[in-house]
């Protein structure tokens, strides 16, 4: 007869417990996640996890607390055993991050969970992300509030009724200057805001020449802040061959932002946006 008993009072110790643990989170331990791209550690503060990284990449520069996290590198110089020492639970990543397929390999290799986000530069894509963040991290709500204020931001972009030429440059000192050609995440906010790249027939970037500064013709340049202070900035810019000849150099029309802000794509793209067009003005 007491044996019954003692299951019943087992059996309402178990549930007791099952109950305290999902109130608590004892009953789940938190994931430990790396990410190794910008936009993707930005998503994850903004759900609330951001407890949970344990390791991200340089780009992972927002918020500024994410300065605090251990860096496991830049694109193709990511090693996957810099990873791993981590032990990590979860690795995530997008198609545009350019994590080398081989240190992929390594990841799936050692047994660690390595997930891919689609990364569309758009503003739909923008949405898409963080939609499919949030609910592979079973964070719906909190997704659906950091894209309303996305969506909030992208309808309070004032458009240009004459569209601007912009030239994006990458600049690593006026030894290393790119100019990013079409279906580049440059090229398509310069788009969204209502202007258009001041150099077409190329994709991806080219090297920046006097001859085809002067064919662009830009009206404004666009850098990221770091590369213009690589060049000594504006004035150090406007000594590259060619710069100061485009309407851009003569009308000193040059405007740096934060490369993650500038090109991220995801919940700030909207205030990214606002931004470029207050200051290409």
């Amino acid at each position: 007869m007491l044996r019954p008993a003692f299951s019943k009072i087992f059996f309402s110790l178990c549930l007791l417990l099952t109950v305290f643990g999902s109130i608590t989170g004892y009953a789940s331990k938190p994931l430990r996640i790396v990410s190794v791209n910008g936009t993707l550690s930005e998503i994850i503060s903004g759900l609330g996890l951001e407890s949970q990284l344990v390791g991200v990449d340089i780009t992972s520069t927002y918020p500024a607390s994410l300065s605090k996290i251990p860096k496991v590198g830049h694109n193709r110089s990511i090693s996957a055993e810099g990873i791993i020492a981590l032990n990590p639970d979860v690795i995530l990543y997008t198609d545009q991050s350019m994590l080398s397929p081989s240190v992929i390999k390594q990841l799936t290799s050692s047994g660690k969970k390595v997930v891919e986000f689609k990364h569309e530069y758009s503003k739909e894509g923008a949405v898409k992300l963080i939609r499919e963040v949030g609910a592979y991290f079973n964070a719906k709500p909190q997704a659906e509030k950091m894209v309303k204020t996305l969506e909030a931001d992208l309808a309070k972009i004032a458009k240009p009724a004459t569209p601007k030429k912009l030239l994006f440059i990458y600049a690593r000192g006026t030894g290393t200057l790119m100019v990013s050609g079409t279906g580049t995440s440059l090229d398509k906010l310069f788009i969204l805001t209502g202007n258009k790249n001041a150099v077409q027939g190329f994709t991806e970037f080219k090297p920046l020449t006097a001859e085809s500064l002067l064919a662009a013709n830009p009206d404004v340049l666009v850098l990221f802040t770091s590369g213009l202070e690589s060049v000594d900035g504006a004035e150090g810019l406007l000594k590259v061959p060619g710069i100061a000849n485009t309407n851009a150099g003569r009308n000193k029309k040059i405007v740096s932002m934060d490369g993650q802000f500038l090109t991220g794509f995801g919940p700030r793209l909207g205030k990214a946006a606002i931004e470029l067009v207050q200051k290409i003005r």
